[in-house]
């Protein structure tokens, strides 16, 4: 019997993700705008993120929430985290009980800082629930180039199953219990690569770009096992992976943040030319409010609030880090700093 596999958001990694699991299992692309789920459904392209790629034909999309979540086998939730909740309440009437629900989404909730895992475990209770992440650009994916992801989640037999609804031939799956430090993975790198794209736009060289990098993979790990993350987990996919891809591809709308802001441009412009969300803006700022509250260091991080919020130039973001004292560098005591 086919698991039915139903995605809630038809932004580039949504639509991406759902053609995967596609060539596996029946599946349905939710999308609010009906003309986008008609385009996606009868013409097999998604035109507002996508424009270029045909999708699988036997993907089927809808305007329907009703539809897409209630024959639901596995929902996954293909919506920034500004929105997740409300989309999270909005499936629960249709939604049939334990149904496993798969996060994509790579940011925290603003005020409760909460994880997405976190949010579906508070609004939809009783639900096996997990995170599909790693070093992903979705136009890569479509276009046949090979990739790696993680499915994370605490019961290993549940994820087994999950993993092989979305591996393919070129797109493999890996499966970690590791759920806190896999989610965190992709929230943090976020943060990194506004840092990483900052540097671009100030003409920095590939020197600079490594140092902020690896710099900021062990305000990752620091943050990350701080919170309860497996430290082996941030030197995987869903930490170095995820966090090298976003900083280095011209794809990647965190780097391109901090490259205009690194060009001289101010953050509401930036964000006003965007169709994407680039969650680690917003991130930026919770970040620094957990690392506070844990009584942990994050300089690049710290700047990168600074710039996106308060302010700050790219170029005195970086004369920061720069004045900053030099310590050990693996001192366990001062680990990243």
């Amino acid at each position: 019997m086919d698991i039915r596999v139903s995605v809630i958001g038809a932004g580039s990694w949504g639509t991406t993700v759902a053609a995967l699991a596609s060539r596996n299992t029946p599946t349905m692309l939710w999308s609010r705008r009906e003309e986008l789920a008609q385009q996606i459904d009868q013409d097999h392209e998604n035109g507002d993120y996508l424009a270029g790629f045909q999708l699988p034909a036997g993907l089927r999309a809808t305007a329907d929430l009703e539809r897409a979540v209630s024959g639901a086998d596995v929902l996954v939730m293909g919506v920034p985290s500004h929105g997740f909740r409300g989309a999270l309440e909005a499936v629960k009437p249709f939604l049939r009980p334990w149904v496993p629900v798969i996060s994509l989404s790579k940011g925290l909730e603003i005020g409760t800082r909460l994880r997405m895992s976190q949010l579906v475990e508070e609004v939809l209770p009783g639900h096996p629930v997990g995170v599909l992440t790693g070093p992903n650009l979705a136009k890569e994916i479509l276009a046949g180039h090979a990739a790696a992801s993680v499915i994370a989640m605490d019961d290993e037999n549940v994820a087994r199953a999950i993993q092989a609804l979305f591996k393919g031939d070129l797109f493999r799956v890996y499966t970690n219990e590791d759920i806190v430090g896999s989610e965190l993975g992709g929230v943090l790198k976020n943060v990194i690569a506004i840092a990483a794209g900052m540097a671009d736009g100030l003409g920095a060289g590939d020197n600079t770009r490594a140092a902020v990098i690896t710099r900021g993979l062990a305000e990752m790990t620091r943050i990350g096992v701080a919170l309860g993350g497996d430290p082996m987990t941030f030197a995987g996919l869903t930490g170095m992976g995820d966090l090298v891809a976003t900083c280095i591809s011209p794809q990647s709308r965190n780097r391109f943040v901090g490259q205009c802001l690194g060009e001289g441009q101010k953050i509401d412009e930036i964000i006003a030319t965007m169709n994407m969300v680039a969650e680690g803006v917003k991130t930026s700022k919770v970040v620094m409010e957990i690392a506070d509250e844990q009584g942990v260091e994050l300089p690049i991080a710290a700047e990168v609030r600074g710039v996106c919020h308060e302010g700050r130039s790219a170029t005195e973001a970086y004369d920061g880090l720069l004045n900053r004292g030099s310590t050990r560098e693996m001192d366990s005591r001062s680990f990243g700093r």
